[in-house]
């Protein structure tokens, strides 16, 4: 493959990537799926040293196209070319091998291993015998080189999600590429991680490197972009300097029409009883340096949403499985309406009127190779109105899952076909849809939102708005800032397992809120 230019300014590469060739460009590229096409015809350019953002509702077709650069899917029909050259990567390593690398939305980590071994696996430049702890000090030496921090020694599977990608980045960084996708690789970050990352990414664009940065946060677009490329149902509606453009003319061109702004917090809004209840609650593990939750109270109330803030690995996945019957306590109790649910089992709580959107829709929240019908069944299969005693009313469930389909625009769905072929917004909307129809008086939602684009994401927080209205009281945990404070009622911070801060969201700005994260009082 043809090297990028290095040593020079950010200047000199503009104007130096004017005479050569793109790093990647596709002409007429098209993709099918069952008869069914994902990709129509896509012309895109990457030009060396800049950071391109790629843009789309879910479904639009930017997975698909990535995936195609990196060798995971190949094109039905087109042609690629890089750095001037035919490109046809047969598989992913094929495409590493060339120089392009890609962070996945969902993760290609080997869980039972170490964050070290998953950086520095398959590098050539690593002797084939080396020592643990000379794993994890060449793994240090990478991480500090590109300003991120994982504990080397942690096995992947311990790790929270923001922690797996910031791992998927790292990997790929140390290889080398030349051409550097990611799929919404902020979508876990906080404000302070978010900017060193695109730091990295800026300086590995002045070095000449191409980056396509495939992200719903139209801000990212503005602050960090040098060029955007829009996609709208598999075909591409815009290409343009990001210079040239605003976030409204963005949202626009994404959804096809003009986005309403959301609504933001009722300041009139009152809420109800007490909900949810805990008092004292905290979880140690003989494997941890620390508490994993540290004597933790909250209260939530009907129709109240309390957003959960702070940096990945904090203590916010162990909170909601502590709450949702995933985990155990140490000690304290957790009250719903009242009752004492600290030893109760998961289903019991579910039947007591919890509704549960799990951080990672693939493996907790759904069965890939199901197709919706049996998804949407999950935690209903007893209801009367769908089963006779031992069978199964096919009928009733069919019908089911088909209004479920058009109330929450459950995209992409085939007759016979697993869920897995659905996008991950699509996913995550199915999630909902069974969780809500349950009518739950209480929510526990974890990262709702992750990995939605601008339109999807807002018709989510609006779909929680709308259950506060009905008098649901909703515990959200989310890495998104701005989400947290736009639809919360109250703000509570976790920092190393503990509360720090507990406001009204009125009281608060992301800047606050981002000095708590990191443990700043």
């Amino acid at each position: 493959m043809t090297q990028p230019p290095h040593s020079r300014t950010a200047g000199d590469q503009q104007a130096l990537g004017q005479v050569l060739e793109p790093a990647v460009r596709t002409r007429g590229l098209s993709k099918d799926f069952f008869g069914q096409s994902v990709l129509e015809d896509v012309d895109f350019d990457l030009r060396w040293g800049e950071i391109h953002a790629l843009l789309g509702e879910n479904g639009a077709g930017k997975s698909t196209l990535c995936s195609i650069l990196a060798g995971l899917y190949h094109p039905t029909r087109g042609e690629m070319m890089l750095a001037g050259a035919p490109y046809s990567p047969h598989s992913p390593h094929a495409a590493l091998e060339a120089g392009v690398g890609m962070v996945y939305q969902h993760f290609r980590l080997v869980e039972q291993m170490t964050v070290a071994e998953n950086i520095l696996l398959g590098n050539p430049d690593v002797p084939v015998r080396m020592t643990a702890s000379g794993l994890a000090d060449r793994a240090r030496e990478v991480m500090d080189r590109h300003g991120l921090w994982i504990e080397p020694t942690r096995y992947v599977a311990d790790l929270a999600v923001g922690e797996k990608q910031q791992a998927e980045i790292i990997r790929l960084l140390n290889r080398g590429v030349k051409v550097l996708i990611l799929d919404e690789p902020t979508a876990v970050l906080t404000p302070r991680e978010a900017e060193a990352l695109f730091a990295t990414l800026r300086n590995l664009a002045d070095q000449g490197q191409g980056v396509i940065l495939v992200t719903h946060k139209l801000r990212e677009v503005q602050q960090s972009a040098d060029t955007v490329t829009v996609l709208r149902s598999g075909k591409k509606v815009a290409h343009q300097g990001v210079e040239d453009t605003t976030t409204h003319d963005l949202a626009r061109l994404m959804i096809g029409d003009d986005l309403a702004p959301g609504s933001g917090v009722d300041a009139s809004h009152t809420t109800g009883d007490k909900l949810l209840e805990l008092h004292s609650v905290s979880v140690v593990s003989d494997a941890a340096t620390r508490p994993e939750l540290d004597d933790v109270s909250l209260t939530v109330r009907a129709g109240q949403i309390v957003g959960v803030a702070g940096v990945s690995g904090n203590g916010q996945r162990e909170l909601a499985e502590v709450i949702t019957g995933l985990r155990t306590t140490t000690s304290g109790t957790i009250r719903l309406r009242g009752e004492d649910i600290s030893s109760q089992t998961i289903g019991s709580r579910i039947n007591k009127g919890m509704g549960f959107v799990p951080e990672d829709r693939l493996t907790r929240g759904l069965v890939l190779g199901l197709e919706i019908e049996d998804n949407v069944l999950l935690r209903s299969q007893r209801d009367r109105e769908f089963s006779i005693g031992p069978f199964l009313r096919l009928s009733a469930i069919r019908q089911w899952a088909r209004r479920l389909i058009d109330r929450f625009d459950i995209r992409g769905v085939r007759k016979g076909l697993p869920i897995s072929v659905l996008s991950g917004g699509n996913l995550q909307r199915l999630i909902l849809a069974r969780e809500l129809s349950r009518q739950p008086a209480l929510l526990v939602a974890s990262e709702p939102t992750r990995g939605l684009d601008v339109g999807a994401a807002e018709a989510v927080r609006t779909t929680l708005k709308t259950e506060r209205g009905r008098g649901v009281g909703i515990l959200l945990f989310s890495g998104d800032l701005e989400e947290v404070l736009g639809i919360s009622d109250e703000v509570v911070v976790m920092y190393e397992g503990r509360i720090v801060a507990s406001r009204p969201a009125s009281e608060v700005d992301v800047a606050q809120v981002g000095r708590w994260m990191a443990g700043v009082t």
